[in-house]
């Protein structure tokens, strides 16, 4: 069984009680910049076993009498059509579902500050589109060499211009659809408007990662980096902290790099900053709900390897770059890893090289790991799928669970009707299938009642899936990795 590295119970209670205390410091009114993902953040729940993926909004539900939210998006972003690589959704979309997702959990969602405007077409029709449906809708626009010249991003001219924020919340938590949206900007914007104002407000910055209080090259902090390799990330002690109190903590590069700046913006406002390093500005205590740092060790050691095997299969489809491929090599070559100590990987490779054909493997949360083949019904994802459910329901192998009639109905709708070249059936068309069988066939019923023992579970495949697969295995949440190969020798794959 996999061991419980985390406590989310002590991080919600830790987490709200810091994020008072900052309240409280800066006299009742804190704008907190929230980098990462508020309610799905599956890459904390993968590196930190026992974490959540929402428990960041669980943890603003505790504060939830006193805080509002305001999504950041870049207008040039909305301009450029910029897609959640996670969602394959457009990040005006993602505004709107975030907009959704936290109205659901009974948080207020006070405005959107479209960053970066300069009238592009595109950021216009999604101020109207909001504005249309009740949402409030805010402007700030460019500030010539920002943020190096001080004097002006701290004038009329430069923060001044953009439109104040009307906020009523003691918390004022800014979030985006994701990185580069103006989080930080709209955060110092609206604290030279309310100094302008003669309101007392504060800035504080809540990043998961890298954890602060972590050594540099613990896994945890080696696997953020092996996250964001393709923004070219880098976990560094804090130079400032180190000065100011002798303690060694950890920040990345961009914090560590913009401090002067921020220093000077504030003392601008203020007269003084409030900081004397990045990490003082941080309110993150995730490392202090570790409560067995082997576990998130080997739970990071297996994330960065996904990493990897991503970062090659996007290389291998054109999207992703060599560069961004070598430096996760690195990180494992600092920890002595190689894709095999990934149990999936020998397993599915095994079967590949004695069927001459695609393979694939799942390990099971007791570490019993299922192959599957290529088959003239089955795809090896969908027959390895098959396998684990009757592995977990007990079921015999040589059991069929899938009526031959139900499969030859469906390979005949795919190949007669809709024109496919391929007879097997994908994991989705597999399910289906499975599902149908088990309105008759007790067998079926219950391995279909064993599907949501799959979360969590890894997977290796020796070819590159299709998107189909692949968003079955995300819905599962089941952490797939692929060989970087595909099944067949073309240039044109669905």
């Amino acid at each position: 069984m996999k061991r419980i590295g985390f406590d989310s119970a002590m991080y919600i209670r830790l987490q709200s009680e810091r994020i008072r205390e900052r309240i409280a410091q800066f006299g009742g009114k804190l704008y907190l910049e929230f980098g990462g993902k508020l309610f799905d953040d599956f890459h904390a729940a993968r590196v930190l076993p026992g974490f959540e993926p929402d428990n960041k909004i669980r943890m603003l539900m505790e504060l939830k009498d006193q805080a509002e939210i305001v999504i950041a998006i870049s207008a040039g972003d909305i301009e450029k059509n910029k897609r959640r690589g996670d969602l394959g959704i457009t990040y005006d979309m993602d505004v709107m579902r975030l907009i959704d997702v936290f109205r659901g959990f009974g948080l207020y969602v006070g405005s959107v500050v479209l960053t970066q405007y300069s009238d592009q077409p595109s950021a216009v029709t999604f101020e109207n589109r909001l504005t249309a449906l009740g949402v409030k809708v805010y402007r700030h626009y460019p500030i010539a060499n920002y943020p190096t010249d001080v004097r002006m991003v701290v004038s009329d001219e430069g923060y001044g211009r953009n439109d104040y924020i009307e906020t009523t919340r003691s918390l004022v938590v800014v979030t985006a659809p994701g990185p580069g949206s103006g989080k930080m900007a709209t955060c110092l914007s609206q604290l030279y408007h309310e100094h302008k104002r003669g309101v007392k407000a504060g800035y504080a910055k809540y990043e998961t990662f890298p954890i602060w209080n972590l050594p540099l090259k613990h896994p945890v902090n080696l696997a953020y980096e092996a996250a964001t390799a393709d923004l070219n990330d880098v976990n560094m002690i804090d130079p400032f902290h180190l000065e100011a109190y002798g303690e060694t903590t950890v920040n990345y590069n961009r914090d560590v790099e913009i401090f002067p700046v921020l220093r000077t913006i504030f003392e601008r406002i203020y007269g003084a900053c409030p900081y004397k390093s990045p990490t003082d500005m941080g309110v993150n205590m995730a490392g202090l709900s570790i409560v067995d740092d082997e576990a998130c060790r080997e739970a990071s050691r297996q994330e960065i390897l996904r990493r990897y095997f991503k970062a090659a299969c996007q290389v291998r489809q054109g999207i992703g770059s060599s560069e961004e491929v070598n430096k996760i090599a690195l990180l494992m070559s600092s920890l002595n890893l190689e894709p095999e100590a990934r149990a999936v990987v020998p397993a599915a490779l095994g079967v590949a090289e004695k069927t001459g054909k695609p393979a694939a493997a799942i390990e099971l949360a007791d570490g019993r790991i299922v192959t599957g083949k290529t088959t003239d019904l089955f795809g090896p994802v969908s027959a390895a799928m098959l396998n684990a459910l009757k592995a977990l329901a007990g079921i015999p192998d040589e059991i069929k669970l899938i009526s031959p009639a139900v499969i030859a109905s469906i390979q005949t709708l795919k190949i007669d009707y809709m024109k496919s070249q391929n007879p097997r059936l994908h994991t989705d068309e597999m399910l289906v299938a499975l599902s149908i069988s088990a309105a008759t066939e007790e067998n079926a019923m219950r391995a279909m009642q064993q599907i949501g023992a799959l979360s969590g579970c890894d997977v290796h495949c020796t070819v590159i899936l299709s998107a189909v697969d692949d968003g079955v295995f995300k819905r599962l949440n089941m952490h797939l990795t692929c060989e970087p190969a595909y099944e067949k020798n073309r240039l044109y794959h669905k």
